[in-house]
């Protein structure tokens, strides 16, 4: 073999090495359970009746298994202006979507609204706006929440009104420790868009669905699918990407899930989340781990918009004995 031929010899092997690595480092990738950072997500912007503005906010939790406690205050505020605007303290894993509203005047303008997050030492903002490319509608809601990318559900545009969840009881709860708490809402809905069959993502050239089994399994990490949110499947892709999944939501046209929304320690339900017909109620019981003051908050979902309702929860610490007074 002459010089010049093994010449382009060795740089063709190179190559082919280069693409082959290159594309077996573009598929890999590192999954953290923990030691991570938290992204707050500005989602965009709805305009109210009564001429104020809503803006939406999420974040991502790029851990897998961790998910912290980080109260109101340096380390998680609002600016200008108040820091506590109703966001939450506890953070479940990966992305979660409208999670919550702040409400801004209508005089708010072209100010920006930042939130920051700082978590194993790093702080991380989301700046939300009234700009015009950021306004919120069904099909962005739908799209973001893994029910697909064709937007409203056809050519003729169907209005569909949000639903509307309250509270059975008092929304201030006193409990002693190891205590469980039953939480009773009441949800109602237009009926839009109503039940519907799971939205189902399939490979293209085969018909594989990507969404209906899991398909990837990862030792010491829950199961995953392969669709990018697994809202729309229930299976989760990663897990607990939209911890208020959709897929309950299309059995009836509704369905509600209950969430630890602040507080500290871990919160479990039994059920978190179930679907109901329109003006059914859905019940859980909450337990806590550790006594301290808790937001539940309750997600009433009809598969495209979300309406909260929250409760606050005192968890006595009955470990310590109330301090008996003598009077003299």
């Amino acid at each position: 073999m002459s010089n010049s031929v093994r010449s382009v010899f060795h740089v063709a092997v190179a190559v082919l090495l280069l693409v082959v690595t290159s594309g077996v480092g573009t598929r890999a990738q590192t999954l953290f359970l923990k030691g991570q950072t938290i992204q707050p997500v500005f989602e965009g912007w709805e305009k109210n009746a009564d001429g104020t503005f809503s803006m939406l906010f999420g974040y991502m939790n790029r851990n897998y298994q961790e998910t912290p406690y980080v109260p109101v205050g340096q380390n998680n505020f609002f600016s200008p202006g108040l820091e506590d605007r109703g966001q939450p303290t506890h953070f479940y894993t990966r992305r979660q979507s409208f999670v919550f509203r702040v409400t801004v005047p209508a005089d708010w303008g072209q100010k920006d609204l930042v939130w920051t997050v700082n978590h194993n030492g790093k702080a991380f903002t989301a700046i939300g706006n009234l700009m015009p490319h950021w306004v919120l509608d069904e099909g962005v809601w739908r799209a973001n929440r893994g029910s697909g990318i064709n937007g409203r559900m056809g050519a003729q545009v169907v209005l569909n009104e949000p639903p509307v969840a309250k509270l059975v009881g008092s929304g201030q709860v006193t409990v002693n420790g190891g205590e469980p708490v039953t939480l009773t809402v009441v949800a109602t809905d237009d009926g839009k868009p109503g039940p519907r069959a799971p939205l189902t993502i399939r490979r293209s050239g085969t018909g594989e669905a990507l969404n209906a089994t899991p398909t990837v399994i990862v030792p010491g990490l829950p199961t995953f699918g392969g669709n990018r949110s697994g809202a729309a499947s229930g299976v989760g892709g990663p897990t607990e990407q939209n911890m208020v999944k959709t897929s309950l939501a299309y059995k009836t046209g509704l369905a509600v899930t209950f969430l630890h929304y602040r507080g500290p320690g871990t919160v479990t339900f039994e059920p978190m989340a179930m679907a109901i017909t329109s003006g059914g109620q859905a019940v859980t019981q909450a337990r806590f781990s550790e006594a301290g003051t808790y937001v539940v908050r309750a997600m009433a979902d009809d598969s495209s918009y979300t309406t909260p309702v929250d409760v606050t929860i005192t968890v006595k610490d009955t470990a310590r004995p109330t301090p008996q007074v003598v009077q003299r």
